[in-house]
C-alpha cells in the first residue's frame, strides 16, 4: 500500500497484512475446514472494518481478533441450530400433511397448471357441456347424477361429454 494512503486505509492493511494467516490457521484448527475457516475470517475483518471506532483503541491486535472471531462462532451456531431446527419442523409437517392425505406444494402446483390447462382448453365449450364435464371428470359423478342435477336426460349428458372431448381432442391437436 502506498505511503499517501489515508491512515484508516494503511491500518487495515497493516492489520489484515500482519495478522490473516495467523488468524485463518487458529480457525482451521478450531473448524476443522479450511474452507469455513477462510470465511470466518473473512467475516472478522469485516466486522472489524464495519467498526471503524474499533481499529483506532486495538491495542492486541490477536486478542481483539480471536473474541471477534469467537463472536462471529457462536451466531454462525446460534444461526445453525435455528435453521436446523425449522428444517426438523418443516420434514415433521410435511410428513403430518403427506399422512393426512394433503398434497405437497409440487402436488399442488401440477395439479393447479392441470386445471388452468383445462379451463384453457374447455374455454370456448357451451356452459351446459362446460359443467357437464366438470361434474364427470373432476367432481366424479355419474352419468346419472349428472343428468338429474342438470334437469336433462341421460342421452343429453352422454351428447355433451362426446362433444367436450371432440373439443379437447381438437384444441390439443392444434
Amino acid at each position: 500500500m502506498s505511503a499517501d494512503a489515508p491512515p484508516f486505509q494503511q491500518a487495515i492493511h497493516d492489520l489484515y497484512s500482519d495478522h490473516h494467516g495467523w488468524l485463518f490457521g487458529w480457525l482451521r484448527k478450531k473448524l476443522g475446514c479450511s474452507h469455513n475457516a477462510a470465511d470466518l475470517a473473512q467475516d472478522t475483518f469485516m466486522r472489524i472494518l464495519a467498526s471503524r471506532d474499533a481499529l483506532a483503541g486495538m491495542r492486541e491486535p490477536r486478542a481483539y481478533l480471536t473474541t471477534t472471531a469467537r463472536r462471529l462462532l457462536i451466531d454462525r451456531g446460534r444461526r445453525q441450530q435455528i435453521e436446523d431446527a425449522y428444517l426438523r419442523e418443516l420434514a415433521l409437517t410435511a410428513d403430518a400433511l403427506s399422512a393426512a392425505g394433503f398434497q405437497s406444494p409440487e402436488q399442488i402446483l401440477t395439479t393447479l397448471e392441470a386445471l388452468e390447462q383445462i379451463a384453457f382448453v374447455l374455454d370456448g365449450l357451451s356452459e351446459k357441456a362446460h359443467q357437464v364435464f366438470l361434474a364427470y371428470f373432476l367432481d366424479g359423478c355419474s352419468q346419472a347424477e349428472i343428468a338429474q342435477q342438470q334437469g336433462i336426460s341421460e342421452r343429453m349428458v352422454r351428447k355433451y361429454l362426446t362433444q367436450s372431448l371432440l373439443h379437447c381432442n381438437h384444441a390439443l391437436d392444434i
